[in-house]
């Protein structure tokens, strides 16, 4: 045959090996990624199934509380997403590196909690000896939706410079919680008094805008900001601004003055909520 010939055929078949070693990565990639399972966790799985539930002379045999068993874990899962507020909505997992008593996982969560949306990216190196297995989590990148806040930027920056990836997720759940309370909160006012009450930012926004609808020009401002620090400890912050009129400052000089240190008293007394509903209330009197 022709060495022309022949070249062009070995040309051929090596194209054709590179394509099926390609097509084989790939296959093994999606078979990693659809699962949360190594293939040893998969196998050891497979083992305690077939001692619990296999009979030598029935074949395979469900316990009568097997499906009370499934029923008690879904109702825990339920509770515990209940009691946190995470849901997760997607998950991507794929192996970097795998050797026989190292593996490195390369992980992407999304998901929310209430009505904060969260990402998180991360590697995850599993050494495994024989006595124990340590887990070290690393490349942690975090984004979410309220990413703006220059509170939530610095504690972001000290997770992701730490890698520790069960604190941001306990001060998730807390975060989280009061964003959302501060969220329905101003909902709530916004809908029982659409005359006194303003949300340029909207409803997650930071602050709200009391004013009377006459063409006076006094306003009150409530700012709420959640402020959590770099080792995820939550505390809600609010204050009050005034901007009132020349001619009124005239003459309410000390209330004026006096009313944010008066706005901060009736939140230790009454708490958040009916403090504001108090200051509501004063603005409209001048209707």
């Amino acid at each position: 045959m022709d060495n022309s010939i022949c070249q062009v055929y070995e040309d051929k078949i090596q194209s054709l090996e590179e394509e099926i070693k390609l097509l084989t990565e790939k296959y093994e990639d999606y078979q990693q990624e659809s699962t949360f399972y190594s293939d040893e966790e998969i196998l050891m799985s497979k083992k305690s199934f077939q001692r619990e539930f296999w009979r030598p002379s029935q074949g395979y045999e469900y316990l009568p509380d097997l499906r009370d068993q499934l029923e008690s874990l879904e109702m825990d899962l339920s509770f515990i997403m209940k009691f946190t507020g995470i849901h997760f909505t997607s998950h991507f997992k794929k192996t970097v590196e795998k050797t026989r008593n190292r593996t490195v996982w390369k992980h992407r969560l999304s998901g929310n909690c209430h009505s904060l949306s969260f990402q998180v990216e991360f590697q995850l190196l599993e050494v495994q000896n024989k006595e124990n297995v340590s887990v070290v989590v690393s490349d942690l990148s975090v984004l979410m939706s309220c990413g703006g806040d220059s509170y939530v930027s610095k504690f972001v920056s000290s997770i992701e410079e730490h890698g520790n990836l069960l604190q941001f997720f306990r001060s998730l759940s807390s975060y989280a919680e009061w964003y959302e309370h501060r969220r329905c909160t101003f909902l709530h006012f916004k809908a029982k008094y659409p005359n006194f009450v303003a949300l340029p930012e909207g409803l997650l926004g930071h602050y709200i805008i009391l004013r009377n609808p006459k063409p006076s020009g006094f306003e009150l401002m409530v700012v709420w900001k959640i402020h959590i620090d770099e080792e995820g400890r939550i505390t809600p912050l609010l204050d009050l601004l005034t901007k009132v009129p020349e001619q009124v400052l005239a003459w309410k000089m000390a209330a004026i003055e006096n009313a944010p240190t008066g706005f901060r008293s009736m939140l230790l007394l009454f708490g958040i909520e009916a403090a504001i509903e108090n200051l509501i209330k004063v603005v409209s009197l001048g209707k």
